[in-house]
Formats: C-alpha cells, sequence, structure tokens
C-alpha cells in the first residue's frame, strides 16, 4: 500500500539544496563557457577569414542556436517530468547537457575538418539547449514542491544560485587559463579545456541527484491517479495564457544577463579595448552582485509577494538599461565595473522569485511543462537575441545607447507581462 504524502519521509533541506542547486550550476556551467569562449575565441577557431564583426555575429549565432531549441527541450523533458517524475527528467537532462558540452571541447575546429567544423557545433549546440530547457524546471519543482508552507520563496533560492556559481566557476577558470597559458595557446587549445571537465561535474551531480526522493506533490497526484495523459496539450488548453505571459516576466533577466556577460565582455575587450583579464574580473566581481540580489529577492518574496517584489526590480531595470552604457563608454575599470553590477544585481532581483513565481502559476499536472516551457522561451526573446540585436546595432551606427534602449524596452515588456499575472505566493501547490 503506498504511504500517503504525510508519512513519507521528507529530506533535509540541505539535501534539496544541493540536488537542485548542483544541476543548475553545472547546466549553467556548461552553458556559460559556451558564451565565454563565442565572445572570444569561437569566431576564429570556426569561422576564420570573416571579419571581425561577421566573425562575431557567426559566433553569437551559434550561441543563439540553444536558446531555440530550449523551448523544445522543455516540452520533451516537461512531458515526462510530468508523466513519470521529476527526478528521471533532472538525470536525463543533465545527461544530455553534460556530454554535449564535452563532445564541444574534444570537437577539430575549420582548419582541421573545414565546413563540418561549424555545422557540428551547431548541432552539439542545438543539444546542449535541449538539455538545459529541462534542466531548470525540474529543479525548480525539486525546490518548490518538497518546500514547507511560506517557505517556497526560501527554497527555490537554491536552483536560483546556479547560475552564479556556475558563472563564477566557468569565467574564474578562463581567466585563470587565460593567465597561465597566454593569448595563443589560449586561443588554440586551452579555451577546450573548461568544456571537457565537465565530465567530471557531471558525474559529480549524478551521485547527488540519484540520492533525492521524488517530490511529495508529484507523488501524491501520482497516488491520486491526476496524471495527465499528454501534458502539453492540457497546458496550451487551458493555460496557454499564463505561458506567454511568464514568458515575456522572464524576458527581462535574460537581457539583463546576457547583455552585461556575453555582448559586454566582447565589445567591452575589441571596442573599448579593455584587456580580457579585466573584463573578466569585473564580470565575476558583477555576478557576485546578482547571487546577492538573487538571494535577497527569493526571501523577501515569501514575506511580500512574488508579483511586487518583480514589479520592483523590473521598474528599476527600465532605468538602468539607459545609464549602463553611458557608464561602460567612460573606459573607467570602477565605472564599467559599476555598470556591469548593476545590471547584473538587477538580474538576480527579478531572478530570484522565478523559481517559485513560475511553478505556482501552473497546475501539478502540467508545473514541468508549463513552468519549463515559458521559462525557456523568455530566453528565445531575451537570451538569444540581445547579443545578435546589440551587435548588430553597434555595426549600423545606432550605438551603444541603443542597446541601452533595447534592454529598456525588453524590461517595459517584461513589466507589462507581470500586470497580467496574478500574485502566486498565498497558493498551496
Amino acid at each position: 500500500m503506498p504511504l500517503s504524502p504525510t508519512t513519507r519521509t521528507t529530506p533535509s533541506r540541505s539535501r534539496v539544496a544541493a540536488a537542485s542547486l548542483v544541476g543548475t550550476a553545472i547546466e549553467f556551467y556548461d552553458f556559460y563557457i559556451y558564451g565565454t569562449a563565442a565572445a572570444l575565441v569561437l569566431n576564429t577557431a570556426f569561422f576564420p577569414g570573416m571579419d571581425p564583426v561577421a566573425g562575431r555575429l557567426a559566433a553569437f549565432s551559434t550561441f543563439a542556436v540553444a536558446f531555440i531549441s530550449r523551448p523544445l527541450g522543455s516540452a520533451v523533458f516537461g512531458h515526462w517530468g510530468d508523466r513519470i517524475g521529476r527526478k528521471s527528467m533532472l538525470v536525463a537532462s543533465l545527461l544530455v547537457m553534460g556530454l554535449s558540452t564535452v563532445a564541444i571541447g574534444l570537437l577539430p575546429g575549420y582548419a582541421a575538418i573545414g565546413v563540418a567544423a561549424p555545422v557540428l557545433l551547431v548541432l552539439l549546440r542545438f543539444t546542449q539547449g535541449i538539455g538545459l530547457g529541462g534542466e531548470w524546471g525540474g529543479a525548480a519543482l525539486l525546490a518548490t514542491e518538497h518546500a514547507p508552507p511560506g517557505k517556497r520563496g526560501l527554497y527555490a533560492m537554491f536552483p536560483q544560485l546556479g547560475p552564479s556559481v556556475g558563472f563564477i566557476v566557468a569565467n574564474g577558470l578562463f581567466l585563470l587559463l587565460g593567465e597561465v597559458l597566454g593569448d595563443e595557446r589560449f586561443g588554440s587549445w586551452g579555451w577546450r579545456l573548461p568544456f571537457v571537465a565537465s565530465l567530471l561535474l557531471v558525474l559529480t551531480g549524478l551521485y547527488v541527484r540519484l540520492k533525492i526522493a521524488e517530490t511529495p506533490v508529484f507523488q501524491a497526484a501520482m497516488d491520486q491517479h491526476r496524471i495527465a495523459e499528454v501534458p502539453f496539450a492540457g497546458l496550451m488548453r487551458q493555460q496557454w495564457r499564463r505561458v506567454l505571459l511568464g514568458a515575456g516576466a522572464m524576458t527581462i533577466a535574460y537581457t539583463l544577463f546576457y547583455t552585461a556577460t556575453t555582448y559586454c565582455l566582447a565589445y567591452g575587450t575589441q571596442a573599448l579595448k579593455i584587456p580580457k583579464t579585466t573584463m573578466l574580473a569585473l564580470t565575476m566581481i558583477g555576478v557576485v552582485f546578482m547571487a546577492a540580489g538573487t538571494v535577497a529577492s527569493a526571501m523577501v518574496s515569501d514575506r511580500f509577494g512574488r508579483r511586487r517584489t518583480l514589479l520592483t526590480g523590473t521598474a528599476v531595470a527600465v532605468a538602468w538599461g539607459l545609464v549602463m552604457f553611458p557608464l561602460m563608454e567612460t573606459r573607467s575599470v570602477v565605472l564599467v565595473g559599476l555598470a556591469l553590477a548593476g545590471a547584473l544585481g538587477l538580474m538576480g532581483l527579478v531572478f530570484g522569485p522565478m523559481g517559485a513565481f513560475l511553478p505556482e502559476l501552473f497546475r501539478t499536472e502540467y508545473r514541468y511543462s508549463g513552468a519549463s516551457i515559458a521559462y525557456s522561451l523568455g530566453g528565445v526573446l531575451g537570451g538569444a537575441v540581445p547579443p545578435l540585436v546589440a551587435t548588430g546595432l553597434q555595426a549600423s551606427g545606432a550605438g551603444v545607447l541603443g542597446v541601452g534602449g533595447y534592454v529598456s524596452a525588453m524590461a517595459v515588456l517584461s513589466l507589462l507581462c507581470l500586470l497580467g499575472l496574478p500574485e502566486t505566493g498565498e497558493q498551496t501547490l
């Protein structure tokens, strides 16, 4: 006879935190090393012969491919996560993402295999996106569906810290390799080492995740036979509006992050002539502010509500988009650092509550699919587009003020979407 939800053993907060944090940290480590490599070396390794702007656009286009495939991964992993459980999909998504990353590190460049190199790079990047599309939703549900009443924001803070941890590890490794190897050896083969090192991280993540139990909320749905036959169909039939509004609400978090990191890293080193190691160090300092904003806003959202917390951070982001690039243009290390820290700190403020907010928007039968698809669709507009738009605006003569205006416009879009969504903090799962 199956145990009731109230009699099952509930894992400790530390175990839930470790299982939800370690996976997202590894997944985002994998994702970010690609973004850093795209900004620094992929244009010469896989797209030689192009002028610098065209090469960066080509490299950033491969970066964008994973955002396009993420909704597909969200639909696939979300379907099975809502059908057979959260835990098994968390393990599967980690394997897909990690093995794709290792393969990128081992992929020969254009000089060795010609046009097959960029083609295979795009395919592996596509697979990376599928894995990440299933990762975040499972990790967020693992945290929120284990959380006691009134503490979902606190528990969901842990998967939201994964991007900060993953980014610091990824860029710290790039910074160290750049210093030890020098530009020539780093550009030739050193950039591959962070990709291959992902294998060790994946094995660690698998060990931790295989120790965690299925969430009590999903297990209760299984016991009560409340499992949808085709979760995606039910989601689109009953809660499609929340999917779109949730995606729009997520857009500004992605826009702030990828503008401040991927685009500004390329712009700062190539246009402003700021040393690569300086830009990487400033970005890592900014990510510390992002982590602090994530923790603060996630915890505050348990007291004041998800929607109110998100509206406040997004409103400030509207103004910061207009301030950020005038600070960058000064070339002052302090002011460039302030520009990045402000953008990334605001990203943390709007990212922290999302770990609980998006899952709370959807019914248990569709929650993995709904939260994952909304999160990933937000990434298409907010993550894939900004580096491309920003590079294009710079090349067209619109300048960086145009890039700042684009950031503010995305913040306004997210603000309008949040106004169309309800408060969720007091709802039961």
